[in-house]
Parts: C-alpha cells; structure tokens; sequence
C-alpha cells in the first residue's frame, strides 16, 4: 500500500506516542492548530467546531470523546473535523487540571465529598476496572459480580465529573470560541489575498506573454 508505515510501531510505541507523542506536545500543538485554521468551511463553524470539541474535554467520557465531540458540533452546527481535532485540548498534560477542577466544581453542586481516605483517584479508576472486568467474567463462569467498585467509582468520581464538568466546560470552549474565530477570520482573509494575488500574477504573465507588443514594452 502506498501509505503504510515503512517502520511498523509495536503496542508500546503506540501508547507512548498517546501519552507523548514523537516530537512533543508543543509539536502537536502547532501541527493542529495549522490543520484547524486550514479546514474548507466558514470560520463560525470552525469555531463552534473548536467549542464542540473542548467541551467534551470536560466530559469524563474518555474512549467516547471522538462521538461525542461530533454530536455536540452537529447539535451547535459546528465542523465536525474541527470538533475532532479540538478534544486534543485535553491531553494528558491537561486533564489532571481539567479533572481537579471539574471533580471539585461537582461535589461542590451535590453536596458531596471525595472520600479521600477510601482510596485515591487513580485507585479508584483501577477498582472500579477491575470490577468491571470481573462481572463480564461473572457472565460466562460461576463468578458472583461485584458492584461495590463501581458504585464508589460511579458516585465520588463519575457523576461529580460529569456534572462538575459542564460549568468549566462551557466557560474555557467558549473562551477558546472568542479567540479562534478573529484568527481564523483574519487567517482565512490572508490566504484568500495570498491566493488572488498568485493567480493575479499568473494571468498578467499569460496576458504578456499572448500580447507581444505588451511583452516588448
């Protein structure tokens, strides 16, 4: 095929690239903002676009980001490729922000604390694996499922994310929408000219070249 990989990644190298990928973030940065600003659509769905997609940032729907980025840029009438590149906005150097900040924000609207002493975030995620893949098992043996995982999980991270998400969400996408849209309107306007002026040049050069007393002057 003519665009496959000449050097095959292994499962490893694909996760780390996910985690760091191969020139660094701000590499990765720069190559999405410059594919953003270059997508064939008007700047307003460009924008709303880019606030799909941070949005979902917020969400603690990880796996799932991609689908719902799209959905909440066809629900806005926003670009969905932009709404897809834009979910690059949480990365692992921003979710431990993102998470912070929206698991505080949603205990603060319930009422509820994070019970610290139970066990921490990255253990709870790994309990609440853990129990998940235990009751698909439980399916098909004599295993009994195991709730208790999930519903700590569900209860102190899940749903405090998910709500505490929304208010953050909104307020940093459409932060990100007010200062996308006069760059990609001004970026568009640029490249319109640099393109007129391109093709300006080529049809004086076609018009000197078939007018030979023009081309003697």
């Amino acid at each position: 095929m003519v665009f496959k990989r000449r050097d095959r990644r292994t499962p490893v190298q694909i996760a780390s690239e996910l985690v760091y990928p191969r020139g660094g973030w701000t590499r990765a940065f720069h190559y999405v903002k410059h594919r953003v600003r270059r997508l064939p659509d008007s700047p307003e769905r460009i924008a709303r676009g880019i606030w799909a997609g941070v949005f979902t940032s917020f969400t603690p729907l990880f796996g799932l980001h991609f689908l719902v980025a799209a959905f909440v840029a066809y629900v806005v009438r926003g670009n969905i490729l932009a709404s897809l590149m834009s979910t690059f906005f949480g990365n692992p150097l921003t979710f431990i922000i993102i998470a912070a900040v929206s698991l505080r924000t949603g205990h603060f609207m319930l009422g509820t604390e994070f019970e610290k002493h139970d066990a921490s975030l990255g253990l709870k995620f790994k309990q609440a694996g853990a129990d998940l893949w235990h009751n698909l098992k439980s399916i098909f043996t004599s295993d009994v499922a195991d709730w208790h995982g999930l519903s700590v999980f569900y209860h102190e991270v899940f749903l405090p994310y998910l709500v505490g998400g929304i208010l953050p969400g909104i307020i940093t996408a459409t932060i990100m929408y007010m200062l996308s849209l006069p760059l990609i309107r001004a970026y568009q306007l640029r490249r319109r000219k640099k393109i007129k002026a391109k093709f300006d040049a080529i049809r004086k050069k076609a018009e000197v070249e078939a007018d030979p007393l023009a081309k003697a002057d």
